[in-house]
C-alpha cells in the first residue's frame, strides 16, 4: 500500500526539552491513523510538524514521497481540524465550508457545488443557510469537518476535534468519523489521549511516551498484547504482576499483565482443582465499583498485590457483587490470559499493581 505520511529521524526541542525524539513512522495511503498517549508525549507536536506549525530541529517529513519539511502550512497537500472548530460566527454554514475554496479563486458555482458534496458526506444536507449558533456541538464538529474536506486534501490531520463534546455524542460521532473517513478514503491522522477513542476507530495506533513511540500496533494486538507496562497501564486497565508477587502466586520471575476480564472470582470452597493451565490467587475485596454495564472489585492478594477485577451486569446478582466488600476471595484466570512484558519500565498511573507470568517457561531469561 503506498505510504501518505512518511517521518525520518524527526525530532522537535524546545530548549531542553526533547518533545520528539528521533521518530521514524510510516503512514500508509487511506489508513485511520491514531497518535495516542498523555499529555506532554509528544503526539500533538508530531501533527503540529506534519502540518507545517513547526519546523522540526532534524528529521524529515515525506507527504506522498515529497520531501515538505521546509515548505509552510498551505504549500502542503493536508487539512488540519482542531478541537475549539474555529468556525466563523458572521458567516452561515455553507460560507463556512466554501471558505477555503474562495481563498484559493475557485469559481463561485464549482464552491457551492463542492460544499454541497462535503455538507452530504458529513449528514448536513440542508443546513447550508443556517449559522453556527442554530448548530448543536456535534453539528458544528461536523461544519469544521466539511470544511477540511471540501479541499480534498491528501491527508487530514484532527487534533482532539471531539474533546468538546459530551461523553455520549462523543461516542457517536466517533461511530461517525470513522464512516466518513471511509468514505471518503483519505488518510486520517487523529491525536487524542481517550484510549476509547483510539481503539473505536483506529486500524493502527501508536502510543506515544517522552516523546517516542512505545508500541505501534493494530488497536487489538495493542489491548491484548501490550508491548510494556506503560502501554498495558495506558491502554485499559491492566493488573502487573513482578517481582515477589509474580514468584508467589505463578512460581516464576519476571512482569507480567493480565487484564481485568480475563479474571473470575469465586468463594474460597469452590477453589478448582490445580491443573497447571490457572493461576489462583486469594485475596480480600476491599472496594466493590459499580459502573452499570459492569462491575470491577478491587481485591488485595495475600501475597501482597493489587488486582481489579471486571464483570457484565448481565444477571440480577448486583447486590451480592455490592456484598462482597471485606469477604475473602479466590481470583482465577488461564495462564493464556497472561501477557510477558520485556523491561522493568515503570507503571503509569492508574495501572493496578499486581500481575502473572503466563507459564514459568515463558518467563525464563
Amino acid at each position: 500500500m503506498p505510504t501518505a505520511i512518511s517521518l525520518r529521524g524527526l525530532s522537535k526541542h524546545f530548549g531542553d526539552v526533547k518533545a520528539v525524539d528521533d521518530l521514524d513512522l510510516d503512514i500508509a495511503d487511506g489508513e485511520f491513523f491514531s497518535m495516542l498517549g498523555p499529555s506532554g508525549s509528544g503526539k500533538t507536536t508530531v501533527l503540529r510538524l506534519i502540518a507545517g506549525f513547526e519546523q522540526p530541529t532534524a528529521g524529515r517529513i515525506e507527504l506522498g514521497g515529497k520531501d515538505v519539511t521546509g515548505r509552510p502550512p498551505f504549500a502542503r497537500d493536508v487539512n488540519t481540524v482542531f478541537q475549539d472548530y474555529a468556525i466563523f460566527p458572521h458567516m452561515s454554514v455553507r460560507q463556512n465550508v466554501e471558505y477555503g475554496l474562495r481563498v484559493k479563486r475557485v469559481p463561485r458555482a464549482d464552491r457551492r457545488a463542492r460544499a454541497e458534496e462535503a455538507l452530504a458526506t458529513v449528514r448536513l444536507e440542508g443546513y447550508g443557510d443556517r449559522r453556527p449558533h442554530q448548530l448543536s456541538g456535534g453539528q458544528r464538529q461536523r461544519v469544521a469537518l466539511a470544511r477540511a474536506l471540501v479541499n480534498r486534501p491528501q491527508v487530514l490531520l484532527l487534533d482532539e476535534p471531539l474533546g468538546a463534546l459530551d461523553l455520549k455524542l462523543r461516542r457517536q460521532m466517533q461511530i461517525e468519523l470513522k464512516q466518513i473517513q471511509r468514505d471518503v478514503g483519505i488518510t486520517f491522522v487523529f491525536v487524542t489521549h481517550d484510549q476509547e477513542e483510539a481503539l473505536t476507530m483506529s486500524d493502527r495506533i501508536a502510543v506515544f511516551n517522552e516523546g517516542r513511540i512505545e508500541q505501534l500496533a493494530t488497536p487489538v494486538e495493542l489491548y491484548e498484547q501490550p508491548a510494556s507496562s506503560f502501554v498495558a497501564g495506558f491502554v485499559g486497565t491492566s493488573n502487573l504482576l513482578e517481582g515477589p508477587v509474580a514468584r508467589d502466586v505463578v512460581g516464576s520471575d519476571g512482569q507480567f499483565v493480565v487484564r481485568p476480564e480475563k479474571v473470575s472470582m469465586l468463594a474460597p470452597a469452590d477453589a478448582p482443582a490445580e491443573d497447571g493451565e490457572h493461576c489462583v490467587a486469594r485475596g480480600t475485596v476491599r472496594e466493590v465499583v459499580y459502573l452499570g454495564a459492569a462491575t470491577h472489585s478491587v481485591v488485595d492478594l495475600d501475597a501482597g498485590a493489587t488486582l481489579t477485577v471486571a464483570h457484565q451486569n448481565t444477571d440480577r446478582s448486583i447486590d451480592a457483587a455490592l456484598e462482597r466488600r471485606g469477604q475473602q476471595v479466590l481470583l482465577v484466570w488461564s495462564r493464556d490470559s497472561l501477557v510477558p512484558l520485556g523491561g522493568n519500565d515503570a507503571v503509569p498511573a492508574g495501572s493496578t499493581t499486581g500481575r502473572q507470568p503466563s507459564s514459568p517457561e515463558e518467563n525464563t531469561p
